[in-house]
């Protein structure tokens, strides 16, 4: 008896992630869950510099002023609640101190540019068509930073403008990096804030939005590509004990599980037989000896240095603690 359906998932037939990959993550906060996994595996990522980005707007946004190279300025900041925020970053970039907020977000800009120019794929994960839009000058905003609500209007973004916003994304970007894949997906996180139906109608947006935007286009020669997060979630786990106890975040089983699949299609044979042994070199990191001075133990470090150097020998970047 078969308890559970499976979505039917095939390997990517081409521009596979390897270890001289260069993996660009962006978008809710289930990317940062996902390039966990890249950093955990010693993949070449970088995952949310500007922290999670909810919507497609605040994505395009941050890709736009990546890069043109659009430094902050003191216009750009505001102060609330006795820090300093910006509406373009989450709420951890928020600082006492204005010089040192946008120092921070200057330098973010400076990574992003370069690493969009190198990027080998970009993986962007759509959270809500809900949006923010201040209503005092008129733009969105990836945060709101508890101003109060009044000073917003909020808006469910059409299919049209999600795609039209996606379409941008990739425009700009491919403008510097013609080569880059682009893969897509919606992220299964709750937004019960919103609203149960709410939540719903927003999700529903976002994954017609995409394939809209997909079918536009010719995926395969544009290296576009979706992956289906949210419908391995809804389709295949289908139970609350997938979800932490606020049942909104999906819990650390339910990315292992999306993260295998995810390996399945997109990591290449070659690079899982590395990442089999970087696994290996960070289970015996994490390894607490009873007695740390003992032969057998000195006699294991030095297996587990060797294993290191061995890996770091076939790629530079990866390094261990």
């Amino acid at each position: 008896m078969q308890l559970q359906t499976e979505i039917p998932l095939l390997s990517a037939r081409f521009n596979q992630i390897d270890y001289s990959a260069k993996v660009l993550l962006l978008g809710s906060c289930f990317s940062d869950n996902i390039g966990a996994k890249f950093d955990y595996y010693k993949f070449q990522n970088l995952s949310n510099p500007f922290g999670v980005q909810f919507h497609p707007i605040a994505i395009e946004t941050l890709i736009t002023n990546a890069i043109n190279e659009k430094f902050y300025t003191e216009s750009d900041a505001f102060f609330h609640n006795e820090q300093w925020h910006c509406f373009d970053a989450h709420s951890k970039f928020s600082n006492a101190s204005k010089a040192m907020l946008l120092n921070d977000l200057n330098a973010k800009i400076e990574t992003a540019n370069l690493f969009l120019g190198h990027s080998s794929h970009i993986i962007i994960t759509l959270g809500t068509a809900w949006a923010y839009r201040f209503i005092e000058t008129d733009t969105y905003v990836a945060n709101c930073h508890k101003i109060p609500q009044r000073k917003f209007l909020k808006r469910l973004l059409s299919i049209d403008a999600i795609s039209e916003s996606l379409d941008a994304i990739v425009s700009l970007v491919k403008s510097i990096n013609p080569s880059v894949s682009f893969i897509f997906t919606v992220s299964p996180i709750r937004h019960l804030k919103d609203g149960f139906v709410e939540n719903t109608r927003s999700k529903a947006h976002l994954i017609s939005a995409i394939h809209e935007f997909l079918g536009q286009k010719s995926s395969i020669n544009e290296q576009l590509f979706y992956f289906p997060s949210y419908e391995i979630v809804m389709d295949e786990l289908r139970d609350y004990r997938f979800y932490k106890q606020d049942m909104v975040h999906p819990n650390a089983l339910t990315v292992d599980y999306i993260w295998e699949k995810f390996k399945s299609v997109w990591v290449s044979k070659d690079a899982e037989r590395i990442l089999d042994d970087v696994e290996m070199v960070q289970k015996s990191l994490a390894h607490r000896p009873y007695n740390p001075d003992s032969e057998a133990h000195q006699a294991f470090l030095d297996r587990l240095q060797k294993q290191m150097d061995v890996l770091k020998g076939i790629h530079q970047h990866i390094t261990f603690p």
